[in-house]
């Protein structure tokens, strides 16, 4: 499995195996009021009410043979070319290295624009075809099986459907939620992007190693992932009975 050899990779070949996701939705959310601190015989108090002041996404790398954070984008979308700009800045960090991302597979990961970007990037000067149509850029099956190519300096792993959850940086984020966001008091956009960036460098210099997984047998995860596979295709067809 890819996080458990990444060390080894890293230190023999320095390849960069990195795991990238998003993270939609985050509320720069300000507490109409002050928290009132604990004291004795009561617990801390915090104000009901709440100003919004809008919603960022995060996309962040977390470098499986280190623990670190890479080239973190904060920002309003997450689009397919949002995607690509995120991935050109991450691989612009060590533009000679080998470099495996490993995704989910949302559209956006399996993208026209990124298979464009990945094709010039390793010099590749074959027709691609076109969307919809033709070639490697016909659909999303034959666009993944080229992004995943092992031959390509740059390719991408995917998780399998609904099993997003296996990818490690989705850890990171649960830690982020604990540590940032849950309790966080945020006066503007501004405000949030500024903490989030903040957090992000106190924890690459103090909490980032890398994770130990190798508790977690092979054989387990695929039954594991069978076993959700199955609970979800037998949800479907019970949707479509009723």
């Amino acid at each position: 499995m890819l996080h458990a050899t990444a060390t080894e990779q890293y230190a023999a070949s320095g390849v960069n195996a990195v795991s990238v996701d998003e993270k939609p939705g985050m509320q720069a959310i300000e507490r109409d009021g002050a928290t009132l601190s604990t004291q004795l015989g009561l617990v801390e108090r915090r104000e009901f009410n709440y100003i919004r002041h809008g919603t960022q996404v995060l996309t962040v790398n977390l470098h499986l043979a280190t623990g670190k954070l890479l080239t973190a984008t904060i920002q309003d979308t997450r689009t397919e070319v949002d995607f690509v700009a995120h991935i050109t800045r991450t691989v612009n960090t060590d533009p000679q290295a080998p470099w495996v991302f490993l995704c989910d597979q949302l559209n956006t990961h399996k993208s026209e624009s990124l298979v464009r970007y990945v094709a010039q990037s390793i010099g590749d000067t074959q027709n691609l075809g076109e969307k919809g149509k033709t070639g490697i850029l016909k659909d999303m099956t034959n666009r993944q099986a080229y992004l995943s190519d092992p031959q390509h300096r740059i390719r991408f792993l995917y998780t399998p459907k609904h099993c997003s959850w296996l990818n490690p940086v989705e850890v990171w984020f649960s830690i982020l939620t604990t540590h940032v966001l849950k309790r966080g008091n945020f006066t503007s956009i501004a405000d949030l992007q500024q903490k989030l960036t903040r957090y992000i460098t106190y924890y690459n210099k103090h909490l980032a190693k890398a994770w130990n997984w190798s508790v977690i047998k092979t054989t387990d995860i695929h039954q594991l992932i069978d076993k959700v596979q199955q609970i979800e295709c037998e949800g479907t067809f019970r949707g479509l009975a009723d």
